[in-house]
């Protein structure tokens, strides 16, 4: 603003000195000009006839009054005019700056003075229900560059030279843009403090170049409960872009990006801190007028325990990867749930392959996202335990026995006869029992323990026979509004982001899935008996199974939760979770506990199911199930409750490719109820590490001959 005060003044002196040497000019011309007419005039008078001297006199008096300097005179004082406009237009404009608006220019002056930069908050911890540490903080050492820094290859040179980086490596990590909006690029993190006072003490030569302490996550147990956990990042062009209700987000910022992380960001996040700094004309800091420090995030307590955690975490890796590439064992992924019946908590929950968030800290490395996205690598970053979607197999017999019961078309005194392969339709296309030999004849509870299909494909033709294509007494969809009240085809509610639904398939939802194809879009008597067994269209995940057998157990769907309590920066609780139930099925009791002893008698009367449990000193109750595939190795299904006469908790598995549910996912399942029931004895357990996956998986061999074991 002086600046521009000074330019007015200056301005106007000199348009005043050019308007007064203009005046000086034309009084000079003028009196110069009048003397030589005068002159003239005499001049005339003298020497001439008398007869000529009126015509001179007239003459010589146009001459005086139409003088040479009056044409000039007429443009100076154009010029007077214009110069006197020009001193007004500068005067009114200074004080207009000086007087009436000098309130705003002193306002920009203040923002162009003074800058609030926003400090992010250290993120809150997450622990176990016994308050071990799962998720917390530490600082770590940031080399961090300006994109343009590219551009100079001495500066990459010297970084190199510094940090024992290839000069390849550095190039690549300028151009890695996977921070989304940050303009500042990660050149290494977790630098030596000696590397750091170099750059700092030599800043001249390393422009663009800047060091700062930040605050990384840390997970003592690597990659234990990685995806119930989930990891961070920075926000992408998106998330900058979204409004977040009493938060916003920079470029700088740390956000969750998926499991616990994503789901409860803002209550980790906390509050940032403001500092208000006094810069120069180049924007540089000069002062720190003022500074809020941040306040840290509240703290997560999850009702996950810690050894039951790594019980089905190492459960898992052992069966599929012992030796630490997948298909050395059994199966190619998995996954294995563990529910409270009495109130929804999760205990556990495990998918395999894992990953281990340590390595996001500073975003994904390029060479892990390579490595992660291979089919040979299956999907690491998924959580099957929600997102796995999967033909529930035999464990969906024990919902739709209770549904034959209901109608009436099974009963505690039905009997049926397998002789391993059935057509109850007459199609000339028999369906096979899982058993090829044939199970003999059997009632109801015979067919739960036994598995037998051929009981269950009589119930389901029972379904079809009084639907609209027999006699009409029933729904086409009354088998699938039964299994609906165990909360199939809809999502639990779990405090995850993008929990998948399943499907419970209907005439509507064949009619829709075919529409292209006429032929396949009626809904048969085929649909019926494959669904009825959990084969065809019908999806699950391994939470929707677990949550269905908490209501097989107690009578009641509790919400599945991973939220215990939330605890403010003063360590007061802020937050508790509620129980909430989520379904009470309207089911007869009668038929409810026939079905749990049959369930029971599943695990006794199975000689190397029976050997797993007792082994774990579990009194538990359960059912296999093997889903078949025609292009690759059947899925594996075990889930069960324990103790069976007074439920508290209940575990499901499923192994990808692991054919026999009572020889591989029984033992999964057998392993972490135990150490579930240890827990509830009292007993600590064993916390260690836990590795991520190698990413290396061998090719299965397959044969559509094997046929399938439950």
């Amino acid at each position: 603003m002086l600046v521009a005060v000074l330019a007015g003044i200056i301005a106007a002196v000199i348009a005043v000195c050019i308007v007064a040497v203009i005046v000086v000019l034309r009084q000079r011309y003028v009196e110069t000009h009048a003397t030589t007419v005068s002159d003239m005039s005499t001049l005339d008078t003298v020497g001439v006839g008398a007869e000529d001297d009126e015509d001179i006199r007239v003459k010589s008096g146009e001459a005086a009054t139409a003088k040479p300097s009056d044409g000039l005179s007429k443009r100076f004082g154009v010029l007077g005019i214009l110069a006197a406009a020009i001193f007004a237009t500068l005067g009114a404009k200074l004080w207009s700056m000086q007087i009436m608006n000098s309130g705003e220019y002193s306002s920009e002056a203040e923002k162009n003075l003074y800058t609030t930069v926003r400090t992010p908050a250290p993120r809150g911890s997450i622990f176990d229900r016994n308050g071990r540490v799962l998720v917390t903080n530490r600082a770590s050492q940031t080399v961090l560059a300006e994109s343009e820094v590219s551009d100079s290859y001495d500066t990459i040179r010297r970084l190199s030279s510094v940090l024992g980086l290839p000069v390849g490596i550095v190039r690549q990590r300028l151009a890695d843009t996977s921070h989304g909006a940050q303009s500042q690029r990660i050149i290494a993190s977790d630098v030596r403090l000696r590397d750091v006072a170099f750059i700092s003490e030599h800043a001249d030569a390393f422009p663009g170049v800047s060091v700062e302490t930040r605050t990384v996550r840390a997970y003592p147990n690597a990659a234990l409960a990685a995806h119930v956990l989930g990891y961070t990042g920075s926000p992408t062009e998106d998330e900058l872009s979204v409004t977040v209700e009493g938060r916003e987000i920079d470029s700088n910022d740390i956000l969750g990006k998926s499991g616990i992380e994503a789901f409860y960001d803002n209550v980790l996040s906390g509050e940032k801190g403001q500092r208000n700094v006094m810069v120069d004309a180049s924007g540089n800091v000069v002062s720190v007028t003022s500074e809020t420090a941040p306040t840290q995030g509240s703290d997560i307590y999850l009702t996950i325990n810690s050894a039951i955690q790594y019980a089905a975490d190492q459960a898992l890796a052992k069966m599929i990867a012992p030796t630490g590439e997948i298909g050395t064992g059994s199966g190619v992924a998995g996954a294995v749930v563990a529910l409270d019946a009495r109130d929804g908590g999760v205990l556990a929950m495990a998918s395999y392959p894992t990953f281990d968030p340590s390595n996001f800290t500073n975003g994904i490395p390029q060479d892990i996202w390579d490595l992660y996205n291979t089919e040979e690598s299956h999907a690491p970053m998924l959580n099957r335990t929600i997102n796995g979607q999967y033909a529930a197999a035999s464990t969906f017999k024990a919902f739709t026995s209770m549904a034959g019961m209901e109608y009436g078309y099974a009963t505690e005194s039905s009997y049926w006869t397998c002789t391993g392969k059935w057509d109850g339709f007459n199609t000339g296309a028999p369906q096979w029992c899982w058993e090829h030999k044939g199970h003999g004849t059997l009632d109801l509870s015979g067919g739960i323990i036994h598995s037998c299909d051929t009981v269950f494909y009589e119930i389901a033709k029972a379904f079809y026979d009084h639907g609209p294509d027999g006699t009409g007494e029933i729904s086409a969809t009354a088998l699938q509004e039964y299994v609906e009240k165990y909360n199939f085809g809809k999502a639990t509610g779990i405090d995850l982001k993008n929990e998948s639904v399943g499907r419970v398939p209907t005439p509507e939802w064949k009619a829709e899935h075919w529409r292209n194809v006429p032929s396949e879009a009626t809904w048969r008597g085929g649909d019926y008996t494959n669904m009825i067994i959990g084969q065809g269209d019908i999806l699950v995940t391994p939470l929707q199974v677990a949550a269905g057998y908490c209501g097989i157990s107690t009578g009641k769907i509790m919400k599945p939760h991973l939220l215990k309590e939330v605890r403010n920066a003063a360590g007061d609780v802020a937050m508790t979770f509620e129980p909430e139930v989520l379904a009470e099925p309207d089911v007869n009791l009668d038929d409810l506990n026939y079905v749990r002893n049959a369930l029971r008698g599943m695990i006794i009367y199975n000689d190397k199911v029976r050997d797993m449990f007792d082994e774990e000193g579990l009194q538990a109750a359960g059912k296999s199930g093997t889903a078949e595939h025609t292009d690759r190795a059947d899925d594996a299904w075990f889930v069960a409750y324990a103790p069976y006469d007074n439920p508290k908790y209940v575990v499901a598995c499923i192994l990808e490719q692991g054919r026999s549910g009572s020889k591989t996912a029984a033992k999964v399942v057998a392993q972490v109820l135990g150490a579930a029931m240890r827990a509830d004895a009292g007993e600590d357990g064993e916390v260690g590490r836990v590795a991520g996956s190698s990413g290396k998986s061998l090719v299965l061999n397959f044969s559509a001959d094997e046929g399938r074991e439950e």
